[in-house]
């Protein structure tokens, strides 16, 4: 009844309210956890769109549900909504008014996107077989808000979850997305090296903890370049170290703390058993001792196949198959990922480069845009896939 010329045509047709949602939500930006604004500002819309509206999930997190023709199958739709400690660069006559913070990694855009979702699907609900579930989820940057808000059952009766990014270097009117695993798993390294301090000019006198930590940060990278295939992607990065307070002092202690990223799990779990022997071991090969802690914090985004099938489908009817092209695996993560080790899933990214001539700058970055054109493409491939998949799966 409802075909991909009607959802692109009412995306489309949302277009001043869309895009006058996000320029809001982008201009009082908030940072993990502290979502408070952003997220009444989601339950407002939603209860205009008649949905029953849950608040206060997993911290600020947001549920609205759309009930149609019966409560189930239940497709869920995933937005984030945290901005990050950036001081906007872009000059945009809505740039963010809140000091040192800004939404340089689009979550605004996302947040949109899945408002014009809801609202065009709840235009539509008696025509539904079934339910959706708009999920809008606090502190995706802390990767703990997926944890949280699953934690309190939002996934219980789900039968599938879709989520996406936005990507200012993929063309808008483009999505890309590939099967299996897409985005790397997020783990974090702390350890410390205790030796023994003392006087720069009598190092004989001390155990120095430095050089320990020196051997120890060059020696891990042999876990990647010798133990690791070179075909499969993995990454150990020291990212902060800590230690001595003067230039002639030998401290007692380094502090060094890092992280580490790969697309396979059993890779993962080889490389943090390593990691804990060769840190242990060279430290005391360096007459020091090394206290570690692994944190396992989430696992690869790994799509399945089924799913991003129905994914591939819906965007090209909107975009037309030329445009859904096939994502390379990156090693940043995504905490969507836990969803999709509880339901059958799929996440993609949506291209949303400007085309104003002006240099493009990535995700993360103080001078961050997008073209706003992406934000109803994505609503309408967005409610195309819930669409049909409501009334495709068999309960």
């Amino acid at each position: 009844m409802f075909d991909s010329t009607y959802f692109l045509t009412r995306s489309q047709d949302l277009s001043q309210y869309l895009i006058s949602i996000y320029r809001d939500i982008h201009k009082f930006p908030e940072l993990s956890l502290e979502e408070k604004r952003t997220s009444s500002k989601v339950a407002e819309e939603l209860k205009k769109f008649g949905l029953k509206v849950r608040e206060r999930v997993g911290g600020y997190g947001v549920i609205g549900h759309l009930k149609g023709g019966k409560e189930k199958p239940i497709i869920a739709l995933r937005a984030d909504m945290d901005a990050l400690p950036i001081e906007e660069e872009t000059g945009l006559p809505f740039s963010s008014q809140n000091p040192g913070v800004m939404h340089a990694c689009g979550h605004d855009v996302h947040t949109t996107i899945l408002l014009g979702a809801a609202r065009i699907l709840s235009e539509i609900k008696d025509h539904l077989p079934g339910s959706a579930e708009f999920i809008f989820q606090p502190a995706e940057e802390t990767s703990s808000g997926a944890k949280a808000m699953i934690s309190e059952g939002i996934l219980d009766e789900v039968d599938e979850i879709y989520g996406f990014h936005n990507l200012p270097t993929l063309e808008t009117g483009k999505i890309a997305i590939k099967y299996g695993a897409m985005m790397g798993s997020v783990d974090k390294i702390e350890f410390s090296v205790t030796g023994r301090g003392g006087h720069g000019a009598i190092p004989d006198m001390s155990i120095d903890p430095i050089v320990a930590s020196s051997a120890i940060i060059s020696g891990i990278q042999s876990i990647i370049s010798r133990e690791i295939s070179p075909f499969e992607p993995a990454v150990i990065t020291i990212g902060s170290i800590n230690g001595g307070s003067s230039y002639n002092i030998i401290p007692s202690e380094v502090r060094i703390e890092g992280t580490v990223r790969t697309l396979d799990s059993e890779i993962r779990r080889k490389i943090e058993e390593r990691l804990k022997e060769l840190i242990g071991g060279i430290a005391s090969s360096y007459r020091c001792l090394a206290m570690i802690n692994y944190i396992n914090m989430i696992p690869p985004l790994v799509n399945w196949d089924n799913n991003v099938d129905y994914l591939k489908r819906a965007a090209s009817e909107i975009l037309g198959e030329e445009n859904c092209i096939e994502a390379k695996p990156i090693l940043t993560g995504e905490d969507f990922t836990l969803y999709l080790e509880k339901k059958p899933g799929c996440f993609f990214w949506l291209g949303s480069k400007p085309t104003d001539g002006k240099e493009v700058s990535g995700l993360h970055s103080p001078k961050y845009r997008i073209d706003e054109s992406c934000i109803p493409l994505g609503t309408a491939i967005l409610t195309k896939l819930a669409y049909t998949r409501i009334g495709n799966i068999s309960t």
